[in-house]
């Protein structure tokens, strides 16, 4: 199995659904690194081991992972649809944010604004690269650009993930506009 479908794997596991290779995760979302190997390997028929998996968090492009100091523990830095509390920091966002999406997902968009759906918070991006890049592996991308400043003037709170995913709890619609 190749680190791109092992990663997809573990951010599924780590992410959603622990129960699936039979781990649990506590209440700021790690997990044992031992036993998620052990598990992975069982249930996958992978053959996962701790350098490949310290390869798969060094090099992940979206940098969705982290070890704990001495790398017994690992988890999603954010993205979860399960209630756990990865210990973000409130954070004021720059005035400009970007959100990526799918063409079909516009409309209900500009009618109800960006909603977290199953996950813990809307995702936005820093620039409008990546918001294209997050918004084409969902179909015909749309940009929206989110008056972030503003919002948080008004009393929304943000936070910064690890990897630098700019999270929040919904976004009206009076603070996007479509690009």
């Amino acid at each position: 199995m190749d680190n791109v479908t092992i990663s997809k794997r573990l951010s599924g596991v780590l992410r959603h659904r622990p129960e699936k290779i039979g781990i649990t995760l506590d209440s700021h979302g790690w997990a044992n690194t031992e036993k998620l190997i052990r598990k992975f390997n069982e249930v996958y028929k992978a053959d996962l081991t701790m350098e490949k998996l310290e390869e798969i968090v060094r090099t992940n492009d979206k940098k969705r992972y982290s070890f704990n100091e001495d790398k017994t523990k690992i988890r999603a830095n954010q993205g979860h649809s399960i209630n756990v509390d990865v210990e973000l920091k409130q954070t004021v966002p720059p005035e400009i944010l970007y959100h990526g999406t799918a063409l079909r997902f516009a409309d209900s968009i500009e009618e109800k604004g960006i909603l977290k759906m199953n996950r813990l918070y809307v995702h936005l991006s820093l620039d409008e690269e990546t918001a294209l890049k997050v918004g084409k592996r969902h179909g015909k991308p749309v940009i929206y650009k989110v008056k972030a400043g503003e919002m948080h003037r008004a009393g929304h709170v943000f936070y910064l993930s690890e990897n630098n995913v700019w999270l929040t709890d919904s976004v009206e619609p009076q603070y996007i506009e479509r690009i």
